[in-house]
């Protein structure tokens, strides 16, 4: 456990965190594991909360999830957080989960079962009434390592967007304060306060992405560019904004432009109820410029519903192809010919239509 040195001089003893969405009287829950981003969101919010004239005045819990990984090491730092819990004298309730478990069950990394489970016991605390919001200490520093990441493996800008400040969820919502903090004023406010933390020492490990972009591609990226990390979240906040807006004109334009099921002769459309089926006409689809068109495709696919894919770039571009919009010579673009995409998901075209499909593809 790194102990923080006796407060130095010059040292921060206050920590700067967003408090816009901070009202007196709500029930604030802070998920710590016991390193240093959620010990300073913490300890920085008990601080604030006990000022005379300043009180955040907001009632203040907190929840640890052990993952059931990294054996007496994890075990330790459910310990640690419930002595610092017990000396601030803040509720805490400690959850256990198997990540091994979630991985062996649905096949997903050890990173992405973990972020699972511990987000159903946010979503359980909040659907349950027993806090308002829960505060997620995420950082400049992961935002900066968020958005590189989503670089790296060809996000659109709904990916971009990264880390959102808040997530509003049908009872409460998911708080992020420390977004535009770095984790140098983390580690400058704890040493300031002399409030030890826990180290986690699967952040060390280079099996995973994230680690491998923090400790040896980022360092070389900033000395670049000193302000990358402010560059990275910049970029992460106007991807935000045009996602929203894009949304907002999706909204307007879908019911214009997406048709249910299939043709029938004499008139009107068969609906499936077990194949789920849009179609746009090749006429409207060509008269949106190029990135209404793109939007409208990737739309159009999730309308099929919770099971559908989030098209790529190039299964876009294959899309455009098929509907006679752009030249890829591997993709037909003659009305009959159909894709089979990701997640079974099938695209025909007709002569007037592209059709969007939900269905296994049959066995050769």
């Amino acid at each position: 456990m790194p102990e923080a040195p006796k407060n130095p001089r010059n040292r921060p003893t206050t920590l700067p965190f967003d408090r816009s969405h901070l009202t007196p009287g709500a029930r604030i829950c802070v998920a710590v594991s016991g390193g240093a981003d959620s010990v300073a969101l913490l300890t920085a919010l008990h601080a604030a909360n006990a000022l005379p004239r300043e009180s955040l005045g907001v009632g203040l819990t907190a929840v640890h999830v052990h993952h059931g990984l990294r054996a007496e090491e994890a075990d330790a730092d459910a310990a640690f957080v419930h002595n610092l819990c017990s000396r601030l004298a803040i509720p805490l309730q400690t959850h256990h989960t198997s990540v091994p478990a979630h991985v062996e069950r649905t096949g997903e990394t050890i990173e992405e079962a973990a972020r699972t489970l511990r987000y159903q016991v946010f979503h359980q605390i909040l659907s349950k009434g027993e806090a308002d919001a829960l505060l997620t200490a995420h950082t400049l520093d992961d935002q900066a390592e968020t958005v590189l990441m989503k670089l790296l493996r060809g996000a659109w800008t709904e990916g971009l967007s990264a880390i959102h400040p808040i997530l509003t969820l049908p009872k409460g919502r998911i708080l992020r304060p420390l977004l535009h903090t770095s984790r140098t004023e983390i580690l400058a406010f704890l040493n300031a306060t002399s409030q030890p933390w826990r180290e986690d020492s699967s952040n060390l490990s280079p099996v995973h992405t994230r680690n491998r972009l923090r400790h040896h591609i980022l360092p070389l990226l900033r000395a670049e560019n000193p302000s990358l990390d402010h560059t990275l979240s910049n970029l992460a906040e106007l991807a935000r904004e045009e996602e929203a807006r894009w949304q907002t004109e999706l909204t307007r334009l879908l019911p214009q432009i997406l048709l249910p099921g299939t043709p029938v002769r004499g008139g009107g459309r068969s609906v499936s109820t077990t194949t789920p089926t849009v179609a746009i006409e090749l006429d409207r689809l060509r008269s949106l410029d190029p990135p209404t068109r793109r939007r409208v495709l990737r739309a159009a696919v999730q309308s099929l519903g919770t099971a559908a894919p989030r098209l790529s770039f190039d299964e876009t571009d294959r899309l455009l192809t098929l509907c006679g919009l752009r030249e890829d010579p591997p993709v037909p673009s003659r009305p009959g010919s159909s894709l089979h995409l990701a997640n079974h998901l099938r695209a025909e075209r007709s002569p007037r239509e592209l059709r969007l499909s939900l269905h296994p593809i049959p066995k050769k």
